[in-house]
C-alpha cells in the first residue's frame, strides 16, 4: 500500500516501527474528533479559570488527536515507540502544504513539552501561548477530511485523490 503525498514518510515510519497498520476506522476517527472538540471547549474553559498549563494541554491534546483521525481513516497509528512525533511526521508529510495548521504542529508539540517538563527557570505557558494553541488546534479539530489520501496497492500507482476539507 502506499500513500499520497508522503509516501517516503510514511513508508520510513512503518519501517521504523513509529506507525503501525490497522484495520482502517472512520468510527474511531470520529471519537478522536469528538474528544478534540470537548478537548478545546475544556481548555477555553481551563483558560479563562487561570489554569493555562492544564488549558494548553488540552488544546495541544486536541491537535494531535485531531490528526491521529487522519491517520485512523487511512489505517495508521503511532506505536509507543513513535508516539506524538510519529503522528506530527505523519500529518505534516501528508497534509503539511495544503492544511497550513499542521505546520503549527512542531512548535505546539515542543512548546508543550516544555511546558510540561519545565526546567527550574523555564515560565509555564502565558496566556498567549493559550490561545495560540487553542487557536492552531481549532482548525482540524472543527474540520473533517472528505477523503483520504489515495491508497494504492499498485507500486506504479502514483496518482492522488485530491482531499478537500468541510466544515465538521
Amino acid at each position: 500500500m502506499t500513500w499520497q503525498p508522503g509516501k517516503d514518510t510514511i513508508t520510513g515510519l512503518l519501517a521504523a516501527g513509529d506507525l503501525d497498520r490497522v484495520t482502517p476506522d472512520g468510527e474511531v476517527a470520529r471519537r478522536l474528533l469528538e474528544d478534540a472538540g470537548r478537548h478545546l471547549s475544556t481548555a477555553a474553559a481551563a483558560g479563562g479559570a487561570g489554569d493555562l498549563s492544564g488549558a494548553f494541554q488540552l488544546a495541544y491534546d486536541a491537535f494531535r488527536k485531531s490528526a491521529a483521525s487522519l491517520l485512523a481513516v487511512q489505517g495508521l497509528r503511532a506505536t509507543s515507540r513513535g508516539g506524538h512525533l510519529a503522528v506530527q511526521d505523519a500529518v505534516i508529510a501528508q497534509f503539511g502544504a495544503s492544511v497550513r495548521v499542521f505546520r503549527s504542529f512542531s512548535r505546539i508539540r515542543r512548546a508543550r513539552n516544555t511546558f510540561e517538563y519545565p526546567g527550574s527557570g523555564t515560565p509555564g505557558p502565558g496566556i498567549d501561548d493559550v490561545a495560540d494553541a487553542i487557536e492552531s488546534a481549532t482548525g482540524p479539530a472543527t474540520r473533517r477530511p472528505s477523503s483520504s489520501p489515495r491508497m494504492s496497492s499498485h507500486p506504479g500507482d502514483t496518482g492522488a485523490r485530491q482531499r478537500t476539507w468541510q466544515a465538521g
